[in-house]
């Protein structure tokens, strides 16, 4: 038992103990929630490490430091001990992402050493439902992508990533990460499209992170060639009735502050703010 204030990298054993600060926010921590109830938290399965953060014995914090370095549930004392980590062990993620405050502290502690970024997103709303709008009829053309669709799906991803993070997925490795991790989501069932008469998608979306308590919704994109036609509405209210009845019971998402029009849609397919998040990318 440790009976220190102190840091360390978390070992399998303490799966029960990071699941249970995990538990806190099941919202707000689907992300890491839903990678560590898969693999656990051996470092190969995982992806990278969780750092832990002990007060008087007890693990209060956590910060998951794979291809994100991402803190949960972190005070500043916490945020401190990850970034000395962190600072330590060289940067090794393409970007930084949490929630806002303590992503904040964090990014301030390591700027010195691991800046410029790219680019910082300091505000992107958290967005969160429960149930469907009454006001918005799901798109009854937006379906589950088959697995014999790939070659369908897969520009309209690469298209949205590109647009949304500022590179395209298959830069470095040739994309084969980002290609698994569609393949991935196509066949769990969680990839959704709305297709043209000539089998083209003019609107797309997926459910990523997924536990049993809440999912996330990422990757919205309307073809630009379709955009300002009304079908982002009822594509998402389509999507989040997916969600709903599928996966879990809350579901969320989170937009840049500055995509106003996103952040409309969302509001009137049933979406609330409810708090923020920010990344940092490289």
């Amino acid at each position: 038992m440790l009976t220190q204030t102190t840091s360390r990298v978390l070992e399998p054993s303490d799966l029960d103990a990071a699941l249970a600060v995990l538990d806190r926010d099941p919202v707000t921590n689907a992300f890491v929630t839903a990678r560590v109830q898969v693999a656990g938290l051996d470092p190969w399965r995982l992806g990278g490490e969780m750092w832990g953060w002990y007060e008087d014995g007890m693990l209060t914090s956590l910060c998951y430091a794979g291809a994100n370095l991402v803190p949960i549930g972190a005070t500043p004392r916490a945020v401190r001990a990850f970034a000395d980590r962190a600072r330590r062990a060289g940067r090794r993620c393409s970007s930084i992402v949490g929630p806002a405050e303590s992503t904040a502290q964090l990014w301030r502690l390591l700027e010195p050493h691991w800046g410029p970024a790219r680019e910082v997103r300091a505000h992107q709303p958290l967005m969160v439902t429960d149930r469907m709008s009454a006001d918005v009829a799901p798109d009854p053309l937006v379906r589950r992508v088959r697995k014999d669709e790939m070659d369908t799906i897969m520009p309209a991803c690469v298209a949205m990533f590109t647009e949304e993070v500022g590179v395209s997925p298959m830069a470095g490795d040739g994309g084969l990460l980002y290609q698994a991790r569609v393949a991935e989501l196509v066949g769990s069932g969680r990839s959704f499209a709305r297709l043209d008469d000539d089998g083209k998608v003019v609107f797309k979306a997926e459910i990523g992170a997924a536990t049993a308590q809440a999912c996330q919704i990422q990757g919205v994109w309307v073809a630009p060639e379709h955009r300002g036609r009304g079908l982002a509405a009822p594509g998402m209210a389509a999507v989040l009735r997916y969600a709903l009845s599928d996966v879990a019971p809350v579901v969320s998402l989170y937009v840049n502050d500055f995509n106003t029009a996103a952040r409309r849609t969302y509001r009137r397919v049933g979406f609330r703010e409810t708090g923020a998040f920010m990344s940092v990318l490289f």
